[in-house]
Parts: C-alpha cells; sequence; structure tokens
C-alpha cells in the first residue's frame, strides 16, 4: 500500500502492506492514505483481521484512526485487532474516544514488547512473531510463519491397497496403515511429504544489525528498509536505517530466497540506483512498488 519514507511522494505513499493468506488479511503498518490504496488495489475491507504496527513514527501509524472511523461507517460488526507497542494503547483509545465513540465494532489492542522475539500471533496455520530492531524509538519487525501442512494423499496407492477412505485423516497426520491381515503399509509408501513451509518477514525501519540473521532462520522472502545508497551512509547511520546494501547483506546472510526493498528517502526519483546496489551482493531482490503483489 505504501513503500515510501517519512515523507509522501507523488509516486510513493507511507509505510502500509496487506499480507493475504488463504484469503484472510493482515495489514503491517498503516501510514497515511492506507485506506485510499486500499480501495485502488479493490481489497475487501472487511476481510482485514488485524494491524501490526512496527512503531510509533507518524508514516507507519497516521493512516490508523481514519481506516478504523472508515470500517464504521461501512457497518463493519467484526473485532479489529491491533498489535503495536505498549506506548501507542493511551493514544488509540484518546483518538477512538475522540473521533469514533460510536463505532459498530470493537477495537481490541495487543500491547507488543518491541525488545523481545517471540509469537504474539496464533491459529491453525499461522503464527506472527515479533523481531526486535534498532532504530530511534522502540521498533519490531514481524515474521508470518506457516506451520507445516498435511502429508499429501496417494490416491493410486489407496486403490492399490484398498485402504477405505475414512483413514484418510489418519494418512495425512502420517499414520501408517495396517491391513486386516496385519501386513503394515508405511505411510511414506501412501503418502509424499507437505508443501514446503513459507515465511515472510518484515523489517523496517531499522539500522544494519549484523544479529539480525539469525533471527531471520527459514524466510523465504524478506522485505527490508533500504532507505539510501552507500554514498549516503552517514545519514543512514544517524537517523538509524539501512542502505540498499546493507538490506542486501542481511538477506544473504540469514539465505533468503527472495529480498523486497522499500521505504525509500523522496531523495531518489528513480530507485534503479537502490536496486542495482543491493542486487551487486544479494541478485535476487526486487523493489517494492505501491499496489504491486509478491507472491511468497
Amino acid at each position: 500500500m505504501g513503500c515510501g519514507s517519512a515523507l509522501p511522494t507523488r509516486h510513493h505513499n507511507p509505510s502500509s502492506q496487506i499480507i493475504d493468506i488463504r484469503g484472510k488479511l493482515f495489514m503491517i503498518d498503516c501510514g497515511e492514505g492506507t485506506q485510499t490504496q486500499i480501495r485502488r488495489s479493490r481489497i475487501n475491507f472487511s476481510k482485514l483481521y488485524a494491524v501490526f504496527i512496527t512503531h510509533l513514527h507518524g508514516d507507519h501509524v497516521l493512516g490508523l484512526i481514519g481506516m478504523i472511523s472508515t470500517f464504521g461507517l461501512q457497518g463493519r460488526t467484526a473485532p479489529l485487532h491491533v498489535y503495536a507497542p505498549v506506548a501507542y494503547e493511551q493514544l488509540l483509545q484518546m483518538q477512538l474516544d475522540m473521533f469514533c465513540s460510536t463505532l459498530g465494532y470493537e477495537v481490541i489492542f495487543h500491547p507488543v514488547n518491541t525488545s523481545l522475539q517471540q509469537v504474539i500471533y496464533e491459529d491453525r496455520s499461522l503464527t506472527v512473531e515479533t523481531v526486535p530492531l534498532h532504530h530511534r524509538m522502540p521498533c519490531s519487525g514481524f515474521i508470518f510463519r506457516e506451520k507445516p501442512g498435511q502429508r499429501h494423499i496417494k490416491p493410486e496407492m489407496l486403490d492399490f491397497y484398498n485402504i477405505p477412505r475414512s483413514q484418510i485423516d489418519n494418512l495425512r497426520m502420517g499414520m501408517d496403515w495396517t491391513s486386516p491381515e496385519g501386513e503394515v503399509i508405511p505411510n511414506s509408501r501412501l503418502t509424499t511429504d507437505p508443501d514446503p513451509v513459507r515465511a515472510y518477514a518484515y523489517c523496517s525501519d531499522t539500522r544494519y544489525m549484523p544479529t539480525l540473521k539469525d533471527k531471520l532462520q527459514g524466510v523465504t522472502t524478506l522485505y527490508h528498509e533500504a532507505t539510501y545508497c552507500e554514498d549516503m551512509k552517514d545519514k543512514a547511520v544517524k537517523y538509524l536505517h539501512s542502505t540498499a546494501r546493507e538490506a542486501a547483506m542481511t538477506a544473504r546472510e540469514a539465505k533468503v530466497k527472495k529480498l523486497i526493498i522499500g521505504h525509500f528517502s523522496q531523495r531518489y526519483i528513480d530507485e534503479t540506483p537502490l536496486l542495482k546496489e543491493a542486487q551487486a551482493v544479494f541478485e535476487n531482490t526486487v523493489l517494492a512498488d505501491e499496489n504491486k503483489e509478491f507472491e511468497v
């Protein structure tokens, strides 16, 4: 929804992304203009289950109260869960009391300890885990990890061994089959491995962290801020941001499969220098862009 940095430009909105996991939607950050971008994307507002806020800089959170208000005007009834640093709870409540006192649904706040790496959300198919980052204020990235799926049935083997269809769930969970004659048929002969587990990590805003690679083990696709090129590293150090090269170093060290870079400084009308700098270190790097979709 937005991949710019602090100042909105004609091309980039402030930070926001939507993660679609089998039709269930989760938002990371909610900068100004996010709800307009959602309309342009033709995403169904009602399917948004939760919002995860990394930190309390305006370009990551100022669009949230407007979106909450819009949900109320549209007649939302399902609760909206907000995961954010502890300090945001009081401000959010003040905004709700001032602008959204007649909402027809509940906004449920979940305080996030940005200093810990821990699972803060879990359902049958997914966990969301925090990742402490190094920024000018308490900040946390998030890892969305898919849980292992079930094994895949080989239909021809069911027919060959005359296995009742009632046993399919047991086979998917890895159990062997014992025939009426007492023969044990190993599960590996009847099924194939489940699909590979996917994981998506969002790391913005942060200075380069040599230890971050250890926290990103098993991540398939990494989104990492790349606010500046190396020729402006002094600003990256001053404002606790990362260069494109440093984002690529993190991707390489963490052994992810794909790197998406974003949070571009308004100084870059063309982000090609950022892309080339990152690709020189980690080849499978792509640029984030508004309304662009990526398959994890």
